[in-house]
């Protein structure tokens, strides 16, 4: 089954899955994309105003860090920190979150603010912005504290019959039940959709290729994007001119215009210009790189027909927690003589096959595996080695394994039902829960198969 050309161009070449898909649109409304973080202790941040419990063991007493539902629509999670801050009167980096949320969407997470007051939070005021406190805590949130998010999706403009939909989805599910999960790749909102250039700004970031990346990041335009926006950057290409970019660049587009402002002023110093973007954000660029290349590995295993619920030799396994997160420092690679063990460990669920992100201190997977590995880094031009970028080392890679598959929690079909806008088509709602690091986006294309990515709302 022929994949669009958009996922093949951020790595994902393949579907798990040989049903049918139901087609459709996501984000038809952003009130269509429900995102709700489950924390480790199982306390769930939910849009709606609700009794807050105690949660990671918070306590009415004043402390350092103040614990709060953060509850967004249609914003980006880092841009929705910022006014807040600026409200609080702090610094973005005294807001801390376990995870980054869908921007289209309508999401509910948590949050830590360093030094606020319950009072001080009450006063801020955002447009489609909304914070609860909680509680205090002694430290601050991290990822660590994320178990996953509980997604409410609801799929509109579907062609399709009631009873087609639900033969087509039960077939989709039962196929990824039989596989063991959903393949793990990273999701399209890891490299943007109307933009897809954050892992190419990251493969020249790890060439150390500053000033490439600096205009991929800056002058690579888009036909997607808003003609304002693509206008400016083909300006760039053309004339070069930094100073007279920072006239043109329209102010939405926040980061380029950091950049631009330092470039104006230091028009060859490009790591200067990087420097001056959030650090979480400019650590997201290898990142994606690394994101890609995974992708790339998992879906050439697909494509050989080597299967992700089965370990081979060579092939690295690692744990599985209580909780049913994959504990990627408790790890294995596979021998002759333990591979019938771990294949039992994993068919029980205790463990699952991973796969490398590549980095300076990470091993290449060995056997069949090693050999995917090694066709595609040579297709890139790349080693492990390039992760450890001189220049910049504060956004060096180290690397680190991730798991082939993610399991595929609590899936529910919960309304199949004529379309108000369009009463000839059909809608349909699911919910599903998903590991921490795991893409709802992923799940949905195996379930809709759509042929162009932006008009299904990817």
């Amino acid at each position: 089954m022929l994949v669009p050309k958009l996922e093949r161009l951020i790595g994902i070449e393949v579907y798990a899955t040989r049903s049918l898909g139901i087609g459709g649109v996501i984000r038809h409304f952003v009130e269509d994309f429900v995102v709700e973080e489950v924390l480790v202790d199982s306390s769930k941040a939910e849009i709606s105003q609700s009794i807050e419990r105690q949660v990671l063991g918070s306590s009415p007493v004043k402390n350092r860090y103040l614990l709060c539902v953060l509850v967004k629509r249609d914003w980006d999670t880092f841009l929705a920190l910022r006014p807040v801050a600026e409200q609080l009167g702090i610094s973005p980096s005294r807001i801390q979150i376990a995870g980054i949320k869908d921007a289209k969407a309508f999401t509910a997470q948590h949050i830590t603010v360093e030094g606020v007051s319950v009072e001080e939070i009450q006063r801020v005021r955002v447009r489609d912005i909304k914070i609860r406190p909680i509680g205090y805590l002694r430290g601050k949130l991290s990822p660590y504290f994320l178990l996953g998010n509980n997604f409410h999706i609801t799929i509109r403009a579907i062609n399709h019959p009631e009873s087609t939909i639900k033969k087509r989805m039960t077939q989709t599910i039962q196929e990824l039940e039989t596989i063991g999960g959903v393949p793990n790749f990273f999701g399209h909102q890891r490299f943007g959709t109307t933009r897809p250039i954050t892992h190419l700004v990251g493969k020249a970031l790890v060439k150390e290729d500053f000033r490439k990346a600096a205009m991929l990041f800056l002058a690579k335009p888009s036909p997607h994007e808003h003609p304002e926006s693509r206008q400016a950057r083909e300006q760039l290409q053309a004339t070069q001119d930094f100073r007279q970019s920072l006239r043109n660049f329209p102010k939405k587009l926040h980061y380029e215009r950091l950049m631009l402002r330092h470039l104006a002023k230091k028009p060859d110093d490009y790591v200067g210009a990087f420097r001056k973007l959030p650090k979480k954000l400019l650590e997201l660029f290898p990142q994606a790189y690394q994101a890609y290349l995974f992708n790339r590995f998992l879906s050439r295993r697909i494509k050989n027909e080597v299967p992700l619920n089965m370990a081979e030799v060579g092939d690295y396994v690692v744990s599985v927690e209580r909780s049913g997160l994959p504990m990627l420092n408790m790890y294995k690679k596979v021998s002759t003589q333990t591979i019938d063990k771990i294949n039992e460990a994993i068919k029980a669920g205790r463990m699952r096959i991973a796969i490398p992100l590549v980095g300076f201190k990470q091993n290449p997977s060995q056997g069949v595996q090693r050999e995917i590995e090694k066709q595609v880094l040579e297709e890139e031009g790349i080693s492990s080695e390039n992760f450890r970028i001189k220049a910049m080392p504060e956004i060096s890679a180290r690397g680190e394994l991730r798991t082939a598959i993610t399991p595929l929690n609590n899936f529910s079909l919960n309304e199949v039902s004529e379309n108000p806008e369009n009463p000839s088509k059909y809608k349909a709602k699911v919910s599903f829960m998903l590991y921490r690091g795991s893409y709802a986006t992923i799940v949905l294309r195996e379930i809709m198969k759509p042929r162009n990515l932006l008009l299904a709302g990817f």
